[in-house]
Order: structure tokens, then C-alpha cells, then sequence
């Protein structure tokens, strides 16, 4: 059985694509056999809400952001990590998908590996595969992130031996352990990306009385935010609205404003971890004191955030290679070799009729 299986697997990827999708909340980043990653876009989607129709998707709709017409809606298909609004993910997943694929013709539908949270409900699971397959997929797998980052970076999963990955993306961070080509424990919190933006929204407008975007927020955090107070202070300029004036503002702000907004989050985070590491068996919990802990992410290049996190829970914290594109290399590694790594899979219809 197993080895046909693997010839089916084999025959059919000669007239198919394998498209590997992190599909997150704050970006969407594909991956195509033979080519590498070739999309990496904001999962935003410009509605047209007379017509009901797509005006945008991606960049360009990320652009639109802030400075669209009352019609014209700038929406998030997904929140937290999860699909909140199948109809616009689908249209989306279909757009990325037909323009990784441009150039390529092939008889049947790719063959797609989508990494979602962990933890999440085969409710959501389900909205996954069937977003993908509306958008064309003609065999579809979901891994859990944590599972796909640790692939990624090349983790030796397999080996009975911990391995701990904190993924630190947009929506959420999945903190799990690996062990034997599974998790052994993992949990999902929503503290990650957003929540930081939120915060330093919050922050400018508290203590400068000044209101700002998410957007120019995020640009802020990625120009000057960091855990750790440098050799010399940074300084960068925002614009604004005056909260009391009403009219357009411009004032300067440092490091030290970015680490008093995010402060509260980032001890949040190093409890959420703590308490994954309470809960894991502790032979298990000495292999990752030995092995240490893998950043991943987008989240993971925040300046300072390794040694903090080192100094906070007593275990060596490192930035993975290529931190933003680990979970789609992840997914890129299991489509080369499925019956390897089948365990890492979330069980789908196409297993349960193979079986």
C-alpha cells in the first residue's frame, strides 16, 4: 500500500504543482517546487462594497490602507491566525495561488501544505482545506507551525530529543515542543505582531495625545523597537493627529518609548512560555536546556528579544536563519517528502480514502 502510495504521489506531481502557504495574519508567503518562495504579501484584501467584488489583494490593497473611499473596505480575511471570513480568503488563496502558478501550465490542481496555529479546532481546519480547495487545490495537507518552523530550520525532529520553537508572527505565537516527529506540548497566544502595534498605538496616544495608524506603528516598531536599551539612543519621527487640536502633528520619539509601550506584552510572552515549559514532561524540559530555545518568525528580529528571553528563563534562546520564511520552508520540506513526515500532518479527508 505504501508503495503505491508513493507512485500515485509521484505520478500525479508530474502534471501538478506543490505550493507550500504560510498563511498568516499579517502575511501570506508562498512557496512553488523548483522555484523557491515567490510571494510574500500582506493577507489584505480592498472589497468593493457596492459590488461586492475584489479591487485588491495584497500589497496593493495594503496600500489602500487608511486611504480608501467609505466603498472601498481594506479587510483581514484572517484574524488571530484563524479564517474569519471564508469568502474573501478563498478569493485571496486563489489569487496567490494563480499567480504563483503564472507561466506554468498543468493539467490538475496543485498540491498544496498550508501551516495554520496550533491548537486550532477541526472547525477552523476544516475552513483551511476547504478555502484551499475553493481556490483550486487539488490535494490539500495543514501542519501546525510550530511542527513547520522546527522542518524549516532543520530541526532534527525524529530524534528523541526536545526541541523548543517560539514562532512569533502577526496574529498570534505558537510556542511548542518537538519531539519524535510530533508535539509534545505546544500553545497558541495571541501576543505577537499586532498586539505590539496595538500597544504602541495606545502608548502615542496616552502620553503624547496624539493619534496614529497600525500601519505607521508597525513601520515604528520595525525602524527603532528593541528590548534592550543601545549604546546610543534612537530617535525616529512620526505624524499624526493631535488628539486635542484635531489637526496634523509631528513629534519624535525614541527606543525608550517603543520599550515602555511593548514591555507588558513582551512579560506576557516570557510567561506564556514559562508556563509551556511547566506543563512538559522534565526529561523532555533538560533536553531543551541543552538544546535550547529557537526563535521564528517576524517577531523574532525585534532587537534584544534572544537575550532577554535568555536572562528571563535561564535557557539559551537563539534566532533562527531566515526567520520570517521558516514555517514555508517548513511546508516545502514536507511536500518533497510526505511519507516522512505524514505524522506531522493534520489527518485530512484524502488519508482517512487512502486508508
Amino acid at each position: 500500500m505504501d508503495r503505491l502510495r508513493k507512485w500515485k504521489d509521484r505520478i500525479l506531481s508530474l502534471f501538478s504543482n506543490d505550493i507550500g502557504i504560510d498563511l498568516g495574519t499579517a502575511n501570506t508567503l508562498v512557496y512553488v517546487k523548483g522555484r523557491g518562495i515567490v510571494i510574500n504579501e500582506p493577507s489584505i484584501v480592498a472589497v468593493n462594497t457596492k459590488t461586492g467584488q475584489v479591487v485588491a489583494v495584497g500589497q496593493v490593497a495594503k496600500d489602500m490602507l487608511g486611504r480608501t473611499p467609505a466603498h472601498i473596505q481594506s479587510i483581514q480575511p484572517v484574524v488571530d491566525g484563524v479564517i474569519s471570513d471564508f469568502e474573501i480568503t478563498s478569493e485571496m488563496l486563489s489569487y496567490l495561488i494563480n499567480k504563483a502558478q503564472a507561466g506554468k501550465s498543468r493539467t490538475l490542481g496543485p498540491r498544496v501544505a498550508v501551516g495554520v496555529p496550533s491548537g486550532i479546532t477541526s472547525v477552523e481546519v476544516r475552513a483551511v482545506r476547504d478555502a484551499a480547495r475553493a481556490a483550486g487545490a487539488r490535494e490539500v495537507h495543514v501542519i501546525e507551525e510550530p511542527m513547520a518552523a522546527a522542518i524549516g530550520i532543520e530541526l532534527p525532529i525524529h530524534e528523541p530529543s526536545g526541541r523548543m520553537v517560539v514562532d512569533i508572527g502577526g496574529g498570534t505565537t505558537d510556542i511548542g515542543i518537538v519531539s519524535l516527529g510530533g508535539l509534545v506540548n505546544a500553545r497558541n497566544v495571541r501576543i505577537a505582531g499586532d498586539k505590539f502595534n496595538a500597544d504602541i498605538v495606545s502608548h502615542i496616544r496616552n502620553d503624547f495625545k496624539m493619534l496614529i495608524g497600525e500601519k505607521t506603528a508597525e513601520e515604528i516598531k520595525i525602524a527603532i523597537g528593541s528590548i534592550a536599551p543601545a549604546r546610543e539612543r534612537v530617535e525616529a519621527v512620526i505624524r499624526g493627529r493631535d488628539l486635542v487640536t484635531g489637526l496634523p502633528r509631528e513629534i519624535v520619539i525614541t527606543d525608550q518609548d517603543i520599550r515602555n509601550a511593548i514591555g507588558h506584552s513582551i512579560d506576557e510572552l516570557v510567561e506564556s512560555i514559562k508556563e509551556v515549559l511547566e506543563t512538559t514532561p522534565p526529561e523532555i524540559v533538560a533536553d531543551v536546556m541543552q538544546n535550547g530555545i529557537h526563535l521564528a518568525g517576524g517577531g523574532a528580529l525585534l532587537r534584544g528579544l534572544p537575550e532577554f528571553l535568555t536572562r528571563n528563563l535561564g535557557v539559551p534562546v537563539v534566532v533562527a536563519y531566515d526567520p520570517l520564511t521558516a514555517v514555508v520552508r517548513g511546508t516545502s520540506v514536507i511536500l518533497d517528502d510526505l511519507e516522512g513526515y505524514r505524522e506531522a500532518i493534520l489527518r485530512n479527508d484524502e488519508d482517512l480514502m487512502i486508508e
